[in-house]
């Protein structure tokens, strides 16, 4: 079973940035998408950005223009440059992906942004 190892976190001015990255242990080359959500207190987890195996991204909500989704397919890794954060962005990020028919979720890790 694919691990997935997260990092890149912390806590970060409302205008700065961070960038996240997601490790696969194996080959995510057949996988169907790999991404991030994220989960505030209080609230449902969301999707906040995902890349397919073709290669097409995507970014939802309140982090499109801001929020920038990468892949590296030779070391099985996605990134997701957060730019221009506000507070509303501080949560826990999970990284995912999503592979023969199983979604494997990483331990997720905080993203804290002050005002």
């Amino acid at each position: 079973q694919v691990q997935l190892v997260e990092s890149g976190g912390g806590l970060v001015q409302a205008g700065g940035s961070l960038r996240l990255t997601c490790a696969a242990s194996r080959s995510t080359a057949n996988m169907e998408s790999m991404g991030w959500y994220r989960q505030a207190p209080g609230k449902q987890r969301e999707l906040v950005a995902a890349v397919t195996r073709s290669g097409i991204r995507h970014v939802f909500d309140s982090a499109k223009g801001r929020f920038t989704i990468s892949s590296d397919s030779a070391k099985n890794t996605v990134y997701l440059q957060m730019d221009s954060l506000e507070p509303d962005d501080t949560a826990a990020y999970y990284c995912y992906v999503r592979m023969d028919l199983t979604t494997t979720w990483g331990r997720g890790l905080q993203v804290t942004v002050s005002s």
